[in-house]
């Protein structure tokens, strides 16, 4: 069985696994005209570009500016070729999730070829891989390995564009205010521990096991890019993770 048929199987295992109670967008109830159009596209329109979308990602993004504002991201994803990929990025998996932003997954290689003014915009994966942040959840464990290691080294370039709420801080009821450019976490201790738990406990995982099974992965791990962009930007003690290391590290400071 190829590997995004069983990622697509493990989007339907998971559909009735909730996140965090999802804002209703503001707006009038669907008007039976407004349906009585849904049914018809549904028997009349395809949905083409939706095709394919069926690798299921879980993980925690910052905002670079913000990084303290930390949300969980559900990514439904479509593996263009080798070295790219795109992602609809969801507050949640099941049917009231809200579309909240978008991520770009380029390999190594694509990232190697970007002007540098473009590469402030690209997180690397490293440090989600290796630290078990980042889960396909529903899929078997050798499967959900073979995903991770064609995931080591690449970069991701991330929008959110719709504050929903993350962390028990309510969200807005529209998509409000400028784009914000996420980031990943790449030390110990910048993720907010009770997201975390919360999210292991919902999906009944355990992020410490995941590490553990990737640290085989560890000796592929090469310096990445902006793995130390966010480094002493957090207000409390983090530290280093084995294996993820900045291509161009920052000189200790004085």
């Amino acid at each position: 069985m190829k590997l995004h048929t069983v990622a697509g199987m493990a989007g339907c295992l998971f559909a009735t696994v909730a996140a965090a109670q999802h804002p209703q967008p503001a707006g009038a109830p669907k008007a039976g005209d407004t349906r009585a159009l849904e049914a018809g596209a549904k028997l009349l329109q395809g949905n083409a570009p939706l095709a394919g979308f069926d690798i299921y990602l879980n993980g925690f993004h910052p905002m670079k500016d913000h990084p303290e504002m930390q949300v969980e991201a559900h990514h439904f994803c479509r593996q263009v070729n080798e070295d790219f990929a795109q992602c609809a990025l969801f507050d949640g998996n099941t049917r009231t999730a809200n579309l909240n932003g978008i991520e770009y997954i380029i390999s190594e290689k694509l990232y190697g070829r970007l002007p540098p003014d473009e590469r402030q915009y690209w997180h690397p994966h490293n440090g989600e891989i290796l630290g078990g942040q980042l889960i396909a959840p529903g899929l078997p464990e050798a499967a959900e390995h073979a995903l991770m290691k064609k995931k080591m080294n690449s970069y991701g370039k991330t929008w959110h564009v719709w504050n929903t709420g993350a962390n028990g801080k309510p969200g807005d009821a529209l998509p409000l205010g400028a784009p914000m450019l996420a980031w990943s976490f790449n030390r110990d201790g910048e993720l907010l521990p009770n997201m975390l738990e919360e999210r292991d406990t919902r999906m009944k995982i355990h992020t410490g096991d995941r590490r553990k099974s990737r640290a085989d992965l560890k000796p592929l791990a090469h310096p990445q890019g902006g793995v130390d962009a966010l480094k002493g930007k957090f207000p409390r003690q983090t530290q280093d993770m084995p294996g993820v290391v900045d291509s161009q590290p920052q000189p200790p400071s004085k």
